[in-house]
């Protein structure tokens, strides 16, 4: 059954410090596309989860995006209280060594929270070692999602695909049964035209002519070949996991007839 390129896939997996969200998205593409959208993959698993994306899904223009959500202690800038006990000691000591009468405390804080990091920013990374494999399994579920977003609408795709298929098939059957209905047209059209012109015919040159002429407008070459192109166009639809590429070279093909 074909899938379609369009498709969305998320999953979100639990770590020790918050959530991990992981969402795919894809439209069509002439070959797999990805971008990974996020700085939180491990570059030495960047090669690794590309190989795994165009495996699954073959083609598309494909976008990956990780997302975190901290818990709300995670999320707390932390105070590098040693750092700040440090300058506190060194005001005072500046305040007793130039004769400066002491500040109190709730001056002094205000001045050390300025200082250079006493607030840590330090970046902790999210995806480790230890909880890569539970982040692997999230994004092997996403995945999971994402196809069978593609498998669905593959169905419909199939479906409006072979009707169209069946409806030229119908129209071809309606063509053969004015097959004899179109040569007496034709031969009528001419021997009017000639008459109109009184156009003296000769009755065996005509006939020659006719046969001649005949030739030229007989489509049953054409008509064999699109009827071959459309069961091969059904034979590789029901028949291939990714018949894409195929299937755009038979419909050009069947165009042509």
């Amino acid at each position: 059954m074909i899938k379609s390129m369009t498709g969305y896939g998320k999953a979100e997996s639990a770590l020790e410090n918050g959530k991990l969200t992981i969402e795919f998205r894809s439209v069509n593409g002439k070959s797999a596309d990805i971008s990974i959208k996020s700085s939180l993959l491990p570059k030495e698993h960047e090669m690794e989860i590309r190989k795994r994306l165009a495996d699954r899904l073959q083609r598309g223009s494909i976008d990956m995006f990780i997302t975190w959500e901290p818990n709300v202690a995670e999320s707390a800038k932390q105070i590098n209280t040693e750092l700040a006990l440090e300058y506190y000691r060194q005001i005072r000591d500046f305040e007793v060594a130039a004769g400066m009468n002491g500040a109190g405390d709730g001056e002094i804080l205000p001045i050390i929270m300025r200082m250079p990091e006493i607030i840590d920013t330090r970046k902790q990374d999210v995806i480790t070692a230890d909880n890569w494999p539970v982040v692997s399994a999230a994004i092997d579920q996403a995945l999971d999602a994402i196809c069978a977003y593609r498998a669905t609408e593959g169905i419909a795709l199939h479906k409006d695909v072979s009707s169209r298929v069946q409806n030229i098939l119908d129209l071809y059957n309606e063509v053969e049964s004015h097959e004899a209905e179109r040569i007496t047209a034709v031969r009528e059209r001419i021997t009017k035209t000639a008459e109109e012109l009184s156009i003296k015919l000769d009755p065996e040159r005509f006939e020659q002519e006719m046969i001649f002429y005949l030739e030229k407008l007989d489509i049953n070459e054409e008509k064999v070949r699109l009827r071959q192109h459309c069961k091969y166009f059904m034979d590789t639809l029901d028949g291939e996991p990714f018949p894409g590429k195929k299937l755009g070279f038979i419909i050009q093909e069947m165009g042509r007839e």
